[in-house]
């Protein structure tokens, strides 16, 4: 019976220390690859509790073996010997009595007898039991494989239950071993060749609620293998919304027509997270923190991946559960796996520049399909000389090119106001030239004061007020101009606003930054924006002109440049206001992408920020930008972003205009992945950061 995937043991994880991956949806686990001796199953043994203790001296709560380590899987014919039955009994009996003093419960591989027939089965033991053993479902009879001279399938057992190192246990391709203690954490075994076929068993389990897919395998090695069990693997883990552990027979098996390469892989959802040494001749335990959260936040989300399993729900109700307490260890355990510091932003400068080529397509399609859905030929556009607007007049001006129209009808229009920097007037100035648009400056300092003596602001009369009205007629200004020289001109008024902005509501509603006929960056975060001005720099397509105005743009301080600096003052700043947004963009990605605590979303942001020597950095940040930031600023932000994102700011995003989404960490459209009240609070969200994040 599918028992619900629930919730079950969130107490107990959350007793345990702060700093403890274990706590916040992680867990460690190990692929072994011991040297075997053929038909040795007491040497075998000693090897396999060698690598066992090793890996709960590494606090992984699961430990996996390959294929008939204990008995070795290039046996032949002897596996019929009796002899060698009695070795493999007195083996498992070895290891069985051993686990007790082992932190971390086994998954081996052997032969067992029952039935009259013998089956090739994986065997978990934990803490002097056997909790279950898994038979191979499908054996190999083609090429090299002769496996079912000496072995029965999974089908042909007359039982649910056999006697295992005198102990009845449970028996079955069906079994889900789930942890009681840890949530999510659910796993399934299957046997080399059944991870290849057509309908792997792994399959059937994941939907019936297995997220730990383990498959114990022998392999023989030739060219090109590897490869291909590696892209088989990390497959099996992206379409399953799995883990998947693979372990490989390595040194010491039989040579006599086949070699052994002992490959050990972890993979999660699509990519490799770990990989053994191939050919080594040493024992190996690899290890890796698999993201049981991010997994179950994917499952939760893909409601086709609840559709199949409606559409198999007879046969995922066969499978049985089996209950284990997981040795988590009740202390400090940290974190191994590399988080990326700017999740919308790779690293690697080869896959950040197809990134920013793959952003700005989208963009310029976006753009090209509305204007000829619409029949217009000319956009308008406001130019502040910050990294928005100019991300923006490129993909204008790159639209027009696609379009085979001139530049010139890309309207641009820079507009100072009370606060404008020289530097940005002049950067707006020459931005606007060296893409090629149609250049204009309308100073809007007489409508505003015009409009704040309407209203009688005291700004009017030179009263220092820089309120919030204040800012707002300078924001209202310029945006019903756009729009009135898009009505007088036939054209479509292009917005410039950032994702990051739209979730921290740093845009002003209605008549002003937040509207538009159609926006380009919607969907695309300021830490990302600064990227794709860097690229197109690096790509040199809009000439050097642009290159230098484009330099000073990213050099520029992010302002909205509304209210007058006091003398020798540093001009104001928007992350002074809604904090940096390398770190806000951090925050936003996981609550976006898996919907996280907020506990959660702090303890990741500070295992990423904390020490900047730790983990990989663009190489775009130069060393004196490397920031860090300790618990109690992460905390102090994270519940700044909370509170805007929750409660204040989603009325602005209920009527967003229409902008195309670009990445698979999200979009705030209502059209699109984010559809929230506009009246929602955010307690619920800030007592859990302030109750489980300390300082």
């Amino acid at each position: 019976m599918i028992a619900s995937a629930g919730r079950k043991g969130v107490g107990v994880s959350q007793q345990l220390p702060f700093d403890s991956l274990y706590r916040h949806g992680f867990a460690r686990v190990a692929v072994a690859v011991p040297p075997v001796r053929v038909a040795d199953p007491g040497f075998n043994a000693e090897q396999t509790l060698l690598l066992a203790r090793h890996a709960a001296a590494e606090h992984a709560a699961l430990t996996i073996f390959p294929e008939l380590g204990l008995s070795s899987y290039t046996a032949d014919d002897l596996f019929h010997q009796d002899a060698l039955d009695a070795a493999v009994g007195l083996a498992l009996e070895h290891v069985v009595e051993e686990s007790t003093a082992i932190e971390t419960v086994l998954v081996v591989g052997a032969p067992v007898r029952a039935q009259g027939r013998l089956f090739n089965c994986g065997i978990v033991i934990h803490r002097g039991r056997v909790l279950g053993a898994a038979p191979k479902s499908y054996l190999p009879n083609y090429r090299e494989f002769y496996e079912k001279r000496q072995f029965a399938a999974a089908r042909e057992a007359l039982d649910d239950h056999v006697v295992i190192a005198g102990q009845r246990v449970p028996f079955g391709a069906d079994l889900l071993f789930a942890a009681s203690n840890l949530p999510d954490f659910v796993f399934h075994l299957e046997i080399c060749e059944d991870g290849w076929v057509p309908l792997p068993p792994s399959g059937f389990a994941a939907l019936a609620g297995a997220s730990v897919l383990v498959n114990l395998s022998a392999s023989n090695i030739v060219i090109g293998k590897a490869d291909y069990r590696r892209e088989l693997c990390a497959s099996h883990s992206a379409r399953y919304l799995a883990a998947y552990l693979y372990s490989a027979a390595g040194h010491g098996e039989s040579t006599t027509d086949m070699a052994w390469d002992g490959q050990a892989l972890v993979c999660e959802n699509g990519n490799v997270l770990a990989e053994g040494e191939r050919f080594a001749g040493h024992p190996q335990v690899v290890t890796a923190d698999i993201d049981l959260r991010r997994l179950a936040a994917d499952r939760l989300r893909t409601t086709s991946f609840a559709d199949t399993v409606h559409d198999h729900r007879e046969r995922l109700e066969r499978f049985r559960r089996i209950d284990v307490e997981l040795p988590v260890p009740a202390g400090s355990v940290a974190l191994r796996r590399e988080i990326p510091r700017f999740p919308y932003v790779p690293a690697d400068p080869a896959r950040r520049n197809e990134r920013c080529a793959e952003v700005h397509r989208i963009q310029v399609e976006g753009l090209s399909t509305r204007l000829t859905a619409t029949g217009s030929q000319r956009v308008v556009i406001g130019v502040s000389g910050g990294l928005d607007s100019t991300v923006a007049l490129i993909v204008a001006a790159k639209t027009m090119d696609r379009l085979g129209l001139p530049r010139s009808n890309v309207l641009a229009y820079t507009m100072p106001g009370f606060a404008t920097s020289t530097r940005t007037l002049e950067d707006a100035r020459r931005l606007m030239r060296a893409v090629g648009a149609t250049a204009h400056e309308i100073d809007i300092r007489p409508s505003a004061t015009q409009m704040l003596r309407d209203l009688k602001h005291p700004a009017a009369e030179g009263v220092p007020q820089y309120d919030v009205t204040y800012e707002n007629v300078q924001a209202g200004e310029r945006t019903s101009h756009l729009f009135r020289l898009a009505n007088l001109h036939d054209a479509l008024v292009v917005g410039t606003g950032d994702l990051s902005e739209l979730a921290l509501g740093w845009c002003t509603f209605g008549v002003g930054d937040h509207m538009a006929h159609y926006s380009v960056n919607a969907s695309v975060p300021k830490t990302l924006i600064k990227y794709l001005v860097a690229w197109t720099i690096d790509t040199g397509e809009l000439g050097p002109e642009a290159g230098a105005v484009l330099a000073s743009i990213l050099a520029t301080e992010i302002s909205p440049e509304l209210v007058p600096s006091d003398g020798d003052a540093p001009p104001q700043s928007s992350e002074a206001t809604v904090g940096p947004y390398e770190l806000q963009d951090f925050h936003l990605y996981h609550l976006l992408r898996f919907g996280d605590l907020p506990s959660r979303i702090a303890y990741l942001a500070h295992h990423v920020w904390s020490d900047r020597t730790r983990g990989g950095w663009p190489d775009l940040v130069p060393a004196d930008q490397r920031h860090e930031y300790d618990l109690p600023a992460v905390k102090h932000w994270l519940a700044e972003f909370l509170r805007r994102f929750i409660q204040t700011s989603q009325f602005k995003r209920s009527t967003l205009p229409n902008a195309p989404k670009v990445g698979s960490g999200g979009s705030l459209s209502p059209r699109g992945d984010w559809r929230a009240p506009s009246d929602a609070s955010a307690a619920a969200w800030l007592d859990e950061l302030d109750r489980n994040v300390p300082g």
